[in-house]
């Protein structure tokens, strides 16, 4: 009998996976010290991306999916 993988609830939190199967995460340094980033600094920061694929078998491995 195989034991389940329980899925790391830090990464399901943080990455959600598309319907074409890429992983989406949001972008880092937007918590603080906002007047020292410009207007389009920010605003970019506000934009989700994709996880380069060298992490994505990682990720999945946390996703447990």
């Amino acid at each position: 009998m195989g034991n389940k993988m329980k899925t790391n609830r830090a990464a399901a939190k943080r990455f959600k996976i598309t319907g074409s199967g890429r992983i989406k995460r949001s972008r880092a340094f937007k918590g603080h010290l906002f007047t020292a980033k410009s207007p389009k600094r920010l605003r970019n920061l506000r934009k989700s991306a994709m996880l380069a694929s060298c992490d994505e078998s990682r990720a999945r491995k946390m996703l447990a999916k």
